[in-house]
């Protein structure tokens, strides 16, 4: 897991950061809000010192929880029950005091990264993959943080070459399961021009043909940036 470590107190974010990858982690340390905004794009967790200088931590906390649902764990200096509970609704998923316990962290880590996974796999609504944001619910598509205008196929279909990256889908398939045609009376020509039109404006509104690959022959599998 790499862990995005936004500290402004240099040795202690190079402590933290040592323990981390001594417990078999990946892990960055940045020292300001901009770079923990340009940087928790990579990161699948970040531990968020709430009194950074630069940027107010609760505005970068909120930032970060509406581009995206890694899990957010925060640290107020201040220990007050005030700030744990503005930080919790700023989009934390756990709110600690510090100085906090190498091993108290690491078990809050874990809690957390159970209760993302849990409510990850208990509503497939949402498809995140790395800065690709998927929101069944909202039909809503987000990149980087900015918002992507679909069309109702073109989502349908984004979603579900998104929900199972890595797997090849056959025109057929998807003209089936995203146009709910059979194929029992449509021609191939048709079929692959119909999917291979939409691919090409999926590929342009996502500003990068790697996320979506042709599988010559075949169909398309939904690879990632």
């Amino acid at each position: 897991m790499h862990v995005l470590v936004v500290e402004d107190d240099e040795k202690g974010a190079a402590v933290l950061v040592d323990g981390l990858r001594r417990s078999g982690h990946e892990a960055t340390g940045v020292s300001s809000g901009a770079e923990a905004l340009e940087k928790h794009w990579d990161a699948d967790l970040i531990l968020l010192d709430l009194g950074i200088a630069d940027i107010d931590g609760f505005e970068v906390c909120r930032r970060i929880r509406n581009a995206r649902d890694a899990p957010i764990i925060a640290f107020t200096e201040r220990g007050t029950e005030a700030d744990r509970v503005l930080g919790l609704r700023a989009g934390a998923d756990d709110c600690l005091d510090k100085p906090c316990g190498f091993w108290e962290l690491m078990a809050r880590i874990e809690a957390v990264t159970r209760r993302v996974r849990g409510r990850a796999g208990s509503d497939g609504s949402l498809v995140v993959r790395g800065p690709l944001r998927i929101d069944a619910t909202t039909r809503r598509v987000r990149l980087g943080g900015a918002s992507i205008e679909m069309t109702r196929k073109e989502f349908d279909l984004l979603y579900r070459l998104a929900s199972e990256p890595g797997v090849v889908f056959s025109r057929r398939r998807l003209m089936a399961e995203i146009w709910g045609d059979p194929m029992t009376h449509t021609a191939d020509t048709k079929v692959s021009r119909t999917i291979d039109t939409h691919v090409s404006v999926l590929r342009r509104k996502l500003g990068s043909n790697q996320w979506i690959r042709t599988v010559h022959g075949v169909g398309f599998c939904f690879t990632g940036n």
